[in-house]
C-alpha cells in the first residue's frame, strides 16, 4: 500500500506539472499578440521553453533530486539566458515575454496571470539564508528591466514600470515606476500598461 501511495503521488505530481504547462500555453496565447497560432509559441518562444524546463526542474527539486534539477537549470540558463532557480515557486499560467536576462531567485514566488518582460530580476539585496526574494502576486505586469529586490510583496494586479527598482512592498492594483520606484498618480495608473510605460519611461 505504501508503494502504491508513492506511485500515485509521483503520477499526480507529473499530471499537475503538465496541467501547469497547459495553463502557461493558454496564458501565452491570451497575453502575447505576436502569437497567431499555438505552433508559433512552441517553436519560437524562448521564455515559454525556459518556463517548461523550470516546471520539470522544480518537480525534481521537490522530489529532493537536486543534482538533476540543477543540471536542467544550468543547461537551460546557458541556452536561453533565462535564470529561474529550481526552488522558485511559479503558479500555472505565467508569461515570460522574450525573457532574455530574466532572473528569478530561489525563494521567489510568482502568481498566475503575471506577465514578465525581458531583463526582469526577482532578486535579493543581501547574501543571507532564508526568505530573501520577492513574492509577486497574481495578474501583475513587470516591465522590461524592472528589479524587484528583497523579501517584499508585489500585490495582485500591480504594474511595475520598465527599469524600476522596487525595494518596498507594492500595494495591490497600483502602478509604480522610477528609481527607487514610487506609486504613480491615479491618472497615470488608469492608463493601459504599454501606454503608461512608454510615456513615463520610454519605449521598450
Amino acid at each position: 500500500m505504501r508503494i502504491w501511495g508513492f506511485v500515485k503521488q509521483i503520477i499526480g505530481d507529473i499530471l499537475s506539472t503538465l496541467d501547469a504547462v497547459r495553463a502557461d500555453e493558454s496564458m501565452y496565447m491570451k497575453l502575447d499578440p505576436a502569437l497567431e497560432k499555438r505552433w508559433m509559441l512552441w517553436i519560437s518562444s524562448v521564455g515559454f521553453h525556459a518556463l517548461i524546463a523550470h516546471r520539470f526542474s522544480h518537480l525534481l527539486w521537490r522530489w529532493k533530486l537536486k543534482f538533476p534539477a540543477l543540471l536542467v537549470y544550468t543547461v537551460v540558463r546557458v541556452i536561453t539566458s533565462i535564470d529561474i532557480h529550481p526552488a522558485a515557486g511559479i503558479e500555472p499560467g505565467v508569461v515570460i515575454d522574450h525573457g532574455v536576462g530574466t532572473v528569478i531567485g530561489s525563494t521567489a514566488t510568482v502568481g498566475s496571470g503575471t506577465l514578465i518582460y525581458h531583463g526582469v530580476t526577482l532578486g535579493s539585496r543581501l547574501p543571507m539564508k532564508g526568505k530573501r526574494h520577492p513574492d509577486v502576486g497574481r495578474n501583475v505586469i513587470l516591465g522590461a528591466g524592472a528589479k524587484i529586490l528583497g523579501p517584499i510583496k508585489v500585490g495582485d494586479g500591480a504594474k511595475v514600470g520598465a527599469n524600476a527598482v522596487v525595494l518596498e512592498d507594492v500595494p495591490p492594483g497600483t502602478t509604480i515606476a522610477g528609481i527607487p520606484a514610487k506609486v504613480m498618480k491615479e491618472a497615470h495608473s488608469k492608463l493601459e500598461p504599454e501606454v503608461f510605460i512608454r510615456r513615463r519611461i520610454g519605449s521598450w
